[in-house]
């Protein structure tokens, strides 16, 4: 069962009780040839899913959303929706749960953390039949978070604020819209490239970099103009187009890179 309403900034909005996956759903919308603008959320999922295919565990109570765009830019500048969608997160959060502003920061190339636990993470895919469409997929761990984890987890609760998810979607909507129209289809990505640097977790720091076949370890030192991560190693700049950064090391740590 599903119902549609509006409300969120003017977007129409699909809940379900129960879903594999929101961004399974709208991107077999868009094939279908809905338009968007579109929220599709559900309660719980049951084939969730984040970067490279990984499951991403859905209970209930926390956030599972994705919004639909159709043409939301160039083709070559959609993968910069994740620094929006971070952006838009980063803002929605810090609104309804302010005691955690502080601690919130964003990290490469799509997540959002808590101090050094991730509270969420950001799945952007494509659909180019009927037309080209994007995806924008959001998981916030609001009520509960996975153990069992690489990178260390948390959700809001545990950190110290209750927010329901019905709330954190009405605030991401309204956030969301805000970065879009900043972001301006692409030709505003400085701006949000600037931003989003602002609130980059280990900016100037000692990171690695876990990439398909083989791991990286440097100094932090910013993204380009296309978003990459700069990563320094021994002097030379490598960038990074795409990569998993799972663990920030501390000052003490930094010899090893």
């Amino acid at each position: 069962m599903n119902r549609e309403a509006t409300g969120l900034a003017g977007v129409r909005h699909l809940a379900y009780e129960t879903l594999g996956s929101t961004n399974a759903e709208a991107l077999a919308l868009a094939h279908a040839g809905e338009r968007g603008p579109l929220w599709i959320t559900a309660r719980s999922q049951t084939a969730g899913r984040g970067r490279r295919s990984s499951q991403w565990i859905s209970p209930p109570g926390n956030l599972y959303a994705t919004l639909l765009l159709t043409e939301p830019s160039p083709a070559a500048q959609a993968p910069q929706l994740s620094f929006v969608a971070a952006l838009a997160l980063h803002d929605a959060v810090a609104n309804v749960a302010p005691r955690l502003g502080p601690s919130l920061k964003v990290k490469w190339p799509n997540d959002l953390l808590v101090g050094p636990a991730k509270v969420a993470g950001i799945l952007i895919e494509g659909e180019s039949d009927p037309g080209f469409a994007v995806a924008i997929g959001i998981g916030v761990n609001c009520t509960a978070h996975p153990s069992d984890v690489a990178y260390p987890a948390t959700d809001l609760a545990a950190a110290g604020s209750l927010v329901s998810a019905e709330t954190l979607l009405t605030a991401l909507s309204s956030a969301m819209q805000l970065r879009l129209a900043q972001w301006a289809q692409g030709s505003g990505f400085a701006a949000i490239r600037t931003d989003w640097l602002k609130r980059a977790a280990g900016l100037g720091e000692s990171l690695r970099v876990r990439l398909p076949e083989r791991e990286l370890s440097g100094r932090f030192r910013g993204l380009d103009e296309a978003g990459h991560l700069l990563l320094e190693q021994g002097g030379n700049v490598t960038t990074v187009t795409a990569g998993e950064v799972f663990a920030f090391d501390r000052p003490n740590d930094e010899g090893s890179c």
